[in-house]
């Protein structure tokens, strides 16, 4: 059998293993009381909210031959570059199935950080109500990883964690602050996380992308959400130079995050120009819109936990970012869950419909 790693253009710098040191405490906490009633209802959701990867997806669909996951040509960084609208048609469908098998893979090797830093937390975080919720999200995050690794074994093209990402995840895993691993995994990683997998999800043709980005997102919000609320508990009680050392990270990871969809390894593997392209897609109106909106769920939920002085909003505001302040992320959070209710609704039905068929024929 063919390993995913296998169908890397190119290998990752670290093999098959990347090894981050780790110093920090393990907490026990022998208060078993309840806790937070809000931290104790997520837990309970999420522990009622499990599903399985193998059952609820239906992977017997395919994707598509020239456009992977059906999205509006306008969804592709460098559509109406010169060089690009020069290709023949063959070789336009190998840029959007690299292109979109470069941002699954990038989606998977997220979910695999995620899955290590809630880990972590598990270990780290004092208090036990946070504890529970963050075992919930370990399963989830492990789900994840397997359902974006079972999608890219239908690209035939699979790409290594971008460097941004992985500096990312680097320097959050290296921290031994447990506040710092919430912040830049629940909130940054996380919430940018949200927002790509919802362009997927509300403008993939293809029923079996749009589900499972609908159905992670499912979960995504979940643990926003449990970030948030140990954050918004937390970050009162620091003074205001530890709050500025947090801003200070936040709009560094703010950055890196936005600069990591910048493929520089799908165009280097096509033979393009990252540099023409990078010019094409900063001038892009979609792409330029597509960059901004990736913020939507971070600047309200960074105003909400406290993390809101003079340094975020000077630099949010010279990324363009800051007016996403005034998102409603609880609505956000509700419309991702009852999108993924309807997706299964919609399975449900085609499934009844085929027993009904298969009944009335004759035996």
């Amino acid at each position: 059998m063919t390993k995913l790693a296998d169908r890397y253009p190119f290998p990752a710098p670290e093999g098959s293993h990347w090894k981050v040191p780790q110093d920090f405490d393990v907490t026990f906490n022998w208060d078993y009381d309840e806790g937070r009633a809000t931290m104790m209802g997520l837990y309970r959701k999420g522990v009622e909210m499990q599903w399985n990867a193998e059952t609820r997806i239906d992977w017997s669909q395919e994707l598509d031959e020239d456009n992977p996951e059906q999205l509006p040509e306008e969804m592709l960084p460098i559509s109406g570059m010169a060089e690009y609208e020069a290709m023949s048609a063959k070789d336009k469908a190998r840029v959007r199935r690299h292109f979109q098998g470069w941002q699954i893979s990038q989606f998977m090797q997220g979910e695999q950080g995620a899955l290590v830093c809630a880990a972590k937390i598990v270990t780290q975080v004092p208090d036990t109500d946070s504890k529970f919720y963050a075992s919930t999200q370990v399963i989830d995050e492990a789900r994840h990883v397997e359902s974006y690794k079972r999608l890219l074994e239908k690209f035939g093209v699979a790409y290594p964690m971008t460097p941004p990402l992985q500096e990312l995840i680097d320097q959050v895993l290296r921290d031994s602050r447990w506040d710092m691993t919430y912040l830049g995994m629940q909130v940054v990683i996380e919430g940018l996380a949200l927002a790509a997998f919802q362009q997927i999800r509300d403008h993939a043709q293809n029923p079996l992308a749009a589900a499972v980005n609908a159905y992670v997102m499912q979960d995504e919000s979940r643990h926003v959400a449990f970030g948030r609320l140990a954050l918004r508990d937390y970050y009162p009680q620091l003074t205001q130079k530890e709050r500025d050392e947090r801003e200070a990270f936040l709009l560094e990871a703010c950055y890196l995050m936005r600069d990591r969809f910048d493929a520089v390894e799908v165009w280097k593997t096509l033979g393009l120009d990252p540099a023409r392209c990078a010019e094409h897609m900063y001038d892009s109106g979609f792409m330029e819109m597509f960059r901004s909106s990736l913020f939507t769920r971070i600047v309200p939920i960074v105003k909400d936990i406290g993390l809101w002085g003079e340094t975020i909003r000077n630099g949010y505001e010279q990324m363009g970012i800051i007016g996403y302040a005034q998102a409603d992320v609880q609505a956000l959070q509700d419309a991702d869950d009852t999108i993924a209710r309807d997706f299964d609704a919609r399975r449900s039905y085609v499934q009844s419909v085929v027993d009904r068929a298969a009944a009335l024929e004759p035996a």
